[in-house]
């Protein structure tokens, strides 16, 4: 593991995405995943199945992070086109790959399925790609560079990130803890500022909740080392000690 920050983008391909008839769950898996391992999502693109659409979302995001994930449009049918795209973004030929095709032949012959045109499109990938297994469909996704191209379908996603993940250099891993505010972001909202700039090694979010009557803030604090995790939780909790007070002391707002 390195202490360097490691980061990635995703880019999410189909215009189902876009049209809201899948409701995309890779997304949020990759960013767990990612979470865990230490590697830092930091961009996620969802781009319809347009080649020069999806070569702009590549080539940007590959030269920023140290990797790019994609979903979709490694299928048999006609709009699945990522294949193409990937290629056109580093310039290479896209082909049937030998090992892919006698890994899908195999697979459908020991089915008694004809291996298709449409079908073959699946081994198609760019020339010098290296496979990513597919543990659940046999049909591989591939590795070009610092770009993983993965299936759309979630099952198959998950099982190729699942193969790639220890391969992966691995950064130091985000530490977070949480803090309950019985006061809404109103209250909390400048002085929360400040304890942020005050620990600028550290990411603070607020979540607001209301409970129907009320609203309160779930303060999130998120740090790579244990001791600025704990330095910028006692800042918030001292935040919180002294709106209290101040509200104790100036009695309720009747307005």
């Amino acid at each position: 593991m390195s202490e360097t920050t490691i980061t990635a983008a995703m880019v999410a391909i189909g215009d189902e995405l876009l049209s809201g008839r899948t409701k995309d769950k890779n997304i949020g898996h990759l960013a767990d995943v990612l979470t865990l391992a230490g590697i830092d999502l930091k961009e996620v693109r969802i781009v319809s199945d347009d080649q020069d659409a999806i070569v702009e979302a590549i080539n940007t995001l590959r030269a920023k992070h140290r990797y790019v994930f994609t979903s979709g449009g490694i299928g048999p049918t006609h709009d699945d086109i990522t294949a193409d795209a990937v290629s056109a973004a580093f310039g290479v030929e896209c082909h049937h790959d030998a090992e892919a095709m006698e890994l899908l032949g195999t697979m459908y012959k020991n089915r008694g399925l004809d291996f298709t045109e449409a079908r073959q499109r699946m081994a198609r990938m760019p020339v010098g790609a290296t496979h990513i297994p597919n543990a659940v469909s046999t049909a591989p996704g591939f590795i070009v560079d610092n770009v993983y191209v993965m299936a759309g379908v979630p099952q198959v996603f998950q099982a190729m990130l699942n193969a790639v993940l220890p391969s992966l250099e691995t950064g130091a891993k985000m530490l977070s803890r949480s803090v309950v505010s019985p006061f809404g972001e109103g209250d909390i909202g400048t002085l929360l500022g400040e304890v942020q700039k005050t620990h600028a090694d550290t990411s603070i979010g607020s979540y607001p909740k209301f409970d129907g009557q009320s609203f309160s803030t779930e303060i999130v604090v998120r740090a790579r080392d244990e001791a600025t995790l704990d330095a910028a939780v006692q800042a918030v909790q001292d935040m919180l000690t002294a709106i209290g007070e101040s509200k104790a002391s100036t009695g309720p707002d009747l307005g």
